[in-house]
């Protein structure tokens, strides 16, 4: 026979010694590859091959024989590796002798005593006539080996009941230790209980005294006859007195032994009767013991009392053991079907799951309880996670708690999911790797129950698959209903959606939804089972980005409430620091939502999340710039200044409003202008850093477009306020001319520069202390295009003259050099181009006196103005920084 695999190998037996009958387990290495491929197992020599239970490649239960040598080896012999060796060996220990009243777990040897009248003269007392102490003195066991005992008195035994009874060993045996008295006592006791014996005999003979005498009688009688009439007369008349006697005799004998006979019967019968119960009370009493054992909660002495009962009844042919076994059977089935339902209720702790399973298990239950109870568990999840939305949804008027109603649900969910599904879990786990069934449990039924688990792992996966689901599923009914179909709105939704969550509780519910999927991970659920979460959680971020980018611009339009037109001495008021730290408290708020947990993907990954959040961020920039214009544009009499106060910290005194607190549109289109300017330089940038820094898309399409909005905002404001201070001056300035009919062909020699253009500069001052006073920044670029404004009209006034004479020229000259030459440091390539041709439109001087009295007068003029013109002299340093 060829083999394939090694010899088997017995490594160790539990126990190692034992009597017959003893229960034993052998562990070692190859002890074949199922119960087929075991054909032999040996302990001590006797073939034990009946009661071998194969239980894996490393282990068999079995019972020991009566075997001959008290110490052997084991030996296994497999079709796959032939006869195998031992490194132990089990000793055989010889029963001690068990009375009739003692109790005992296996079958005892016992001689037929049943009835003492089917062979009188040979027979064998029963077992209850034996006396335990023949000599009636104490027995005092010895210490001595039984195998030197066996050795001494070969072929010989030191039990009294035997054949080969040795007194020697007997009392070697039980009264090494007597005294010479204690044994002279003893044959006294011998010779007693002989004494009586005869007595007995004697008894007997006396009973049936009567029945020999009248034997004797007849067959004197006969005698007597024979020799008087001869043996041919008294034949038939001897048979037939023969035959009466006998008669006679035997009536007699039953009639006085009869009674006596029927007692003992009945002695012997009710004697056996108490025998049996007592020896097998366990079978008796073993329906009741159940019952109070299953009480008291006891099922693993159920159990092994179940065990012992069946190895020992289980294939019975006696009919009062097979009816009380089978009432045994009945109270089982209803354990098993007690321990189903409690193993099938819920809640229930994992703990209790399987110690059931394991109950059920050794009761050898049918079908596969562990997986009904792993079903059970799973509509219970469900059913818990539906009931919580189903007591939020009602309990929705009455809620006075701070956390947000759907928020708390979440929590709730997620909590109630975290307790429930890592026991789930776990039992699933045992389901698959066999923990949850006992060691005892038959190999097959495991290996059964492993080819299960394997073809339900696809089963399992859609319970969890499920749970996930309907997880999410509620979720997003609560948060983000929009994202769920109308039939799955009946399901998961129900919610009244009074007003939006606020990006602050939206990010903790992620951080809730999160925690859950590491907790998740953490049980080494596969991660295609908890995509479902993780979709969720990009969801959810994305939401919660869109709705803090809303309310931030619902913030930043509130702004303009808070505008104190408190300006320092840079020109600016608090509302751009307040924007700025608006929309970097909105991007702190939103770092966690931002950053990429292990597995995550990044909210930008879509282009339309990039599109949708590049045009909330260009609204919000937007948003401000309106704001900016409606203050620009507010009504008088609709500014709270109530609440304004000086800047009185300001070192420049000029760079506060003014002490009444009333603001000019003209004065508030210069705070805007100058809150305007900080943006552009300053503000927007910041902003588009701190997006980049939060990894935001499309930066530079919100810069751009900001910027432009903002600069357009610019210059209509800018166009705005020119107007507003330019017309007025350029409108004063022709009248002023011709005031008092002045005319450029007759008039006089000049002596110095007339009124109106002393009135156009004082003008032109006004706007620079206005433009100072708020921002200095602003002066070169305001007085540039207000000069612009007046050299033009000045231009096209001389232009418009017909013809000058000597002295009007003078005049002209005069007025348009000293115009020139004061505003000098604030002229633009155009205010010089007008000057120029302004110039040109006169005739030019021909005399030196005429240039010399021009100089005379210019210098006059800027000696006279010199305090007004300081103004202009104090802003070039300004003007040529820029």
């Amino acid at each position: 026979m060829s083999r394939s695999r090694q010899p088997p190998l017995v490594t160790g037996i539990s126990p190692n010694e034992g009597i017959s009958w003893t229960k034993v387990t052998i562990r070692g290495e190859n002890l074949g590859t199922g119960p087929t491929d075991l054909i032999g197992l040996t302990i001590c020599g006797h073939n034990c091959l009946l009661t071998a239970e194969w239980m894996s490649a490393s282990k068999i239960v079995c019972r020991v024989g009566q075997a001959k040598n008290d110490k052997g080896d084991i030996i296994v012999t497999t079709k796959s590796g032939g006869r195998g060796t031992s490194t132990v060996s089990f000793k055989l220990l010889k029963p001690e002798r068990i009375g009739i009243l003692d109790q005992s777990a296996v079958w005892v040897d016992e001689m037929n005593y049943y009835d003492m009248r089917t062979d009188r003269n040979k027979g064998i007392p029963p077992l209850s006539l034996r006396p335990a102490n023949p000599l009636g003195i104490e027995i005092e066991k010895s210490k001595f080996p039984q195998k030197d005992l066996e050795k001494l008195f070969h072929g010989m035994s030191g039990d009294f009941t035997s054949e080969n009874f040795s007194a020697a060993w007997y009392l070697i045996e039980n009264h090494s230790t007597t005294s010479f008295d204690q044994l002279k006592m003893a044959v006294s006791n011998l010779k007693k209980q002989a004494n009586k014996k005869n007595e007995g005999s004697l008894a007997y003979v006396k009973g049936g005294l009567s029945t020999f005498f009248e034997a004797q009688d007849a067959l004197s009688a006969i005698h007597q006859k024979l020799e008087a009439d001869g043996t041919e007369k008294v034949e038939g008349s001897m048979t037939q007195k023969l035959e009466n006697v006998l008669n006679r005799a035997s009536n007699t004998a039953d009639t006085l032994f009869q009674e006596v006979l029927g007692r003992k019967d009945k002695a012997d019968s009710t004697r056996n009767a108490l025998n049996v119960l007592q020896r097998f009370k366990f079978l008796f009493n073993l329906p009741l013991n159940i019952e109070r054992n299953i009480q008291k909660g006891d099922y693993d002495v159920v159990i092994n009392d179940y065990e012992k009962a069946k190895s020992l009844f289980g294939k019975t042919e006696v009919q009062v053991f097979k009816k009380y076994y089978a009432e045994v059977e009945t109270r089982i089935e209803d354990l098993r079907e007690l321990l189903l339902d409690k193993l099938l209720e819920t809640p229930s702790t994992l703990h209790d799951q399987k110690r059931y399973i394991r109950y059920l298990s050794d009761l050898h239950a049918d079908g596969d309880p562990s997986w009904q109870c792993i079903g059970a568990q799973h509509k219970w999840i469900l059913q818990l996670m539906h009931s919580c939305k189903e007591s939020y949804v009602k309990d929705l008027k009455a809620w006075r708690y701070k956390a947000p109603h759907r928020v708390a649900f979440v929590e709730k969910l997620t909590k109630l999911v975290l307790s429930q599904l890592p026991n789930f879990w776990k039992l699933w786990i045992s389901y698959v790797n066999g923990s949850l069934f006992s060691e005892t449990a038959e190999k097959s039924g495991q290996m059964e129950r492993s080819k299960n688990a394997r073809q339900r792992q696809h089963d399992f996966k859609k319970m969890i698959q499920e749970v996930m689901y309907s997880l999410v599923k509620l979720i997003r009914g609560a948060l983000l209903p929009f994202s769920l179909k109308e039939g799955e709105l009946r399901q998961y939704g129900g919610w009244e959606m009074k007003s939006e969550l606020s990006g602050q509780w939206l990010t903790h519910v992620i951080q809730t939804v999160r925690l859950t999927y590491e907790s998740l991970t953490a049980l080494e659920i596969p991660n295609d089972l908890l995509q479902n979460i993780q979709d969720l959680i990009l969801d959810l971020r994305v939401r919660c980005i869109m709705i803090t980018l809303q309310h931030t611009a619902e913030d930043i339009k509130r702004l303009a409430e808070k505008e104190d037109w408190i300006v320092d001495n840079e020109g600016l008021t608090s509302l751009p620091s307040q924007f700025e730290q608006c929309i970097v408290h909105s991007l702190q708020s939103l770092r966690g939502v931002l950053e990429c947990k292990p597995g995550e993907a990044s909210v930008f990954q879509q282009p339309k999340t990039q599109e949708e959040v590049c045009h909330l961020s260009i609204s919000i920039m937007q948003v401000f710039i309106y704001c900016l214009e409606q203050l620009s544009t507010k009504p008088d009499g609709d500014i709270d200044t109530t609440h304004l106060s000086v800047d009185v910290s300001s070192p420049d005194l000029f760079g506060s409003i003014h002490e009444d607190l009333s603001l000019s549109s003209e004065q508030r289109l210069l705070i805007v202008l100058s809150n305007c300017c900080y943006l552009e330089r300053h503000t927007f940038l910041n902003i588009a850093e701190h997006f980049e820094k939060h990894n935001f898309q499309g930066i530079e399409k919100i810069t751009q477009v900001s910027m432009t909005s903002l600069k357009e905002l610019d210059q209509r404001l800018f166009e705005n306020y020119i107007e507003l201070k330019a017309d007025p001056i350029v409108g004063s300035l022709e009248p002023g001319i011709y005031a008092g009919y002045f005319d450029w062909k007759d008039c006089l020699t000049p002596t110095g520069v007339r009124n109106y253009l002393k009135e156009a500069l004082v003008n032109i001052i006004a706007v620079h202390a206005e433009v100072f006073t708020i921002s200095k920044e602003l002066v070169p670029r305001v007085l540039s295009k207000i000069v612009e404004a007046v050299s033009e009209e000045l231009s096209r006034l001389m232009q418009c003259v017909s013809s000058f004479s000597k002295n009007g020229a003078l005049q002209a000259r005069l007025e348009i050099c000293a115009l020139r030459d004061t505003v000098a440091v604030y002229l633009t390539p155009e205010s010089k181009s007008s000057f120029k041709q302004a110039l040109e439109a006169l005739p030019q001087l021909s005399s030196g006196a005429d240039k010399k009295l021009l100089e005379e007068l210019l210098n006059k003029f800027k000696s006279r103005m010199h305090l007004q013109l300081t103004c202009f002299q104090a802003s070039a340093s300004p003007m040529l920084k820029t």
